[in-house]
């Protein structure tokens, strides 16, 4: 796995306002979708987890910082990065662009749940892959 997985999306009409900014909250799905592709890039698929493993992953904690608007039309990339692997949780860099330009800076903190809603131990597989990376 790549130590920045990179996710490109185009920005849509329903992703924005009135005005053809992209809304706020359409970068929390946008940063979503970056670490779900992570995630099954690195062959592991949010349902194929929950099936064979028992375990799903929610977010308990972000910070966004937004620096730049997007507008219809752009293309962007989101890249994902892991910043640290605990036990049960993980800490998540996200990074949305237009070209070069910085547009959205989050950091996530993802825990591991049990189908009960309830702290669970990371998989060793997956808790492997992304401390390597």
């Amino acid at each position: 796995m790549h130590a920045v997985h990179s996710l490109p999306i185009r920005v849509y009409y329903e992703d924005t306002d009135a005005g053809g900014i992209v809304y706020h909250a359409s970068y929390l799905r946008f940063a979503e979708r970056g670490r779900t592709e992570m995630l099954r890039d690195a062959g592991f698929e949010h349902a194929g987890i929950l099936k064979t493993q028992g375990i799903a992953f929610t977010v308990i904690s972000m910070r966004i910082d937004f620096k730049s608007p997007a507008r219809l039309d752009d293309l962007l990339i989101v890249k994902t990065s892991m910043k640290e692997v605990k036990g049960a949780s993980m800490e998540m860099e996200q990074r949305i662009f237009r070209g070069e330009t910085l547009l959205v800076d989050m950091a996530v903190k993802i825990a591991c749940i049990d189908k009960n809603g309830k702290a669970a131990r990371l998989p060793e597989a997956v808790r492997d892959l992304f401390k390597a990376a």
